[in-house]
């Protein structure tokens, strides 16, 4: 069934975010900060097992780096545009609507636990590789084990930042079922250097959603999301 993937990984979210609810309710505020920056730390460490993943390169006795042009231009232009379009903004103000119509307008935590927990979910190859796979050949294995990690994530979350995490769920449904329809136009696009390019900047921008969690540095993430169609891209045009 085309498509069973992203409900799958929907489903989880909602649940883990449902459960993480229930146990973070009975936590004292003390418990939340404590999971809030294991989970920051977790978060900055997939991204940067990603970044080392794709970019360090094992041959033999010697060690190789690949990507890093394409990783700082990428950023630099995706941020740019990003800036300009202000996704960041787009996804706050979603936030803000979905807070008043959920009826958690008096929910000051809301729309932070929701961008976070959206971008840290959203972002990655697993999402994109998956949702063609699901939308070519009817494969949900890739989201699936998507669905199993982000069951995790989503709950330790809830419990730490509230609500809005539960939330990224819309997001995720949108983006993941918005590939898998669109799968056999995007196939073409997701060469082997492809997916390595957006696992690069995927890990990246899954590394400053971490550095969110964990300081008073706010990275304007969402503003640099187009630098994933630039990594996307720059595979095509060198």
């Amino acid at each position: 069934m085309t498509g069973l993937g992203t409900l799958i990984n929907t489903g989880a979210i909602i649940a883990g975010g449902i459960l993480g609810l229930l146990s973070g309710s009975r936590l004292k505020d003390n418990y939340r900060l404590i999971l809030n920056q294991a989970n920051g730390v977790a978060v900055v460490f997939i991204g940067i097992s990603g970044v080392i993943g794709n970019m360090i390169h094992l041959e033999g006795d010697s060690v190789s780096m690949e990507g890093s042009m394409m990783m700082i231009l990428s950023l630099t232009i995706g941020a740019l545009i990003g800036e300009f379009l202000d996704i960041d903004g787009h996804f706050v103000r979603f936030g803000e609507w979905l807070k008043k119509k959920t009826g958690n307008a008096k929910d000051a935590a809301f729309v932070n636990a929701f961008v976070t927990a959206s971008l840290t979910v959203c972002i990655g190859a697993m999402a994109i590789v998956g949702s063609i796979q699901d939308g070519i050949s009817g494969n949900y294995e890739t989201l699936a084990m998507k669905a199993v990690l982000d069951f995790v994530i989503i709950m330790v979350m809830a419990a730490s930042m509230g609500k809005g995490a539960v939330f990224s769920a819309v997001p995720v449904f949108i983006l993941q079922g918005s590939v898998t329809l669109l799968a056999r136009l995007a196939e073409p696009l997701m060469s082997v250097a492809a997916v390595a390019n957006l696992s690069l900047t995927g890990s990246v921008l899954i590394f400053c959603v971490g550095v969110n969690l964990l300081t008073d540095i706010k990275f304007k993430v969402a503003n640099m999301l187009p630098a994933l169609i630039i990594a996307v891209a720059w595979a095509f045009l060198f």
